[in-house]
């Protein structure tokens, strides 16, 4: 079973690293709690948050990274965490390609992280045999989200019917973007 890094490093400040289970729990929950208001437009777990939910779902990250399902990396800035993406295929993803999620507390948007986070996970996704595409998929309301794949040089694929829970912002139309691996390769040479 092939996987990506573990860690990954982009500067001195930050970082992508593999979450640590339950050791990650109080800082996690913390993050998200302070972040709740910017989440809870766009992300529809947001409103089930609880310590209990949480917990349950950084107990399950290392059974998803050791079947290469999904990669889910704690974003540490200045080694605290400050949010949250992953590289992952859902049930009904062909093999061939991959999506890429995230999410970041309120301080750390507009600095660029959340696109050098997406840009690591579509270095790493390319690194996977087999993977041919990449996709980033959001929200059609959700603007700051796909400034992300439109600054990557992903190009929108097309619009569809939202297919899991909506949150208050979400228009119920989701937009998806892809890179193939061989636009990847185009851009790399520029």
């Amino acid at each position: 079973m092939e996987h990506t890094q573990a860690l990954i490093e982009l500067d001195d400040t930050l970082t992508l690293r593999r979450f640590a289970g339950q050791a990650d729990l109080p800082e996690f929950y913390r993050v998200i709690e302070e972040s709740l208001d910017h989440l809870r437009p766009w992300m529809p777990w947001a409103a089930e948050h609880s310590l209990a939910a949480q917990g349950e779902w950084l107990a399950g990250r290392a059974e998803q990274w050791d079947s290469g399902r999904e990669f889910s990396y704690a974003i540490t800035l200045d080694g605290e965490i400050v949010g949250a993406c992953g590289l992952f295929r859902r049930e009904d993803t062909p093999e061939n390609a991959r999506e890429i999620g995230y999410w970041l507390h309120p301080a750390a948007t507009g600095r660029g992280v959340a696109t050098r986070a997406a840009r690591a996970l579509t270095e790493q996704a390319f690194q996977l045999p087999g993977v041919d595409y990449v996709e980033i998929i959001h929200d059609k309301a959700n603007q700051a989200s796909g400034a992300v794949p439109a600054r990557l040089g992903y190009t929108e694929h097309h619009r569809r019917p939202a297919t899991e829970p909506l949150a208050p912002n979400e228009s119920g139309e989701d937009r998806v973007w892809r890179l193939t691996r061989a636009q990847a390769q185009a851009l790399a040479s520029r």
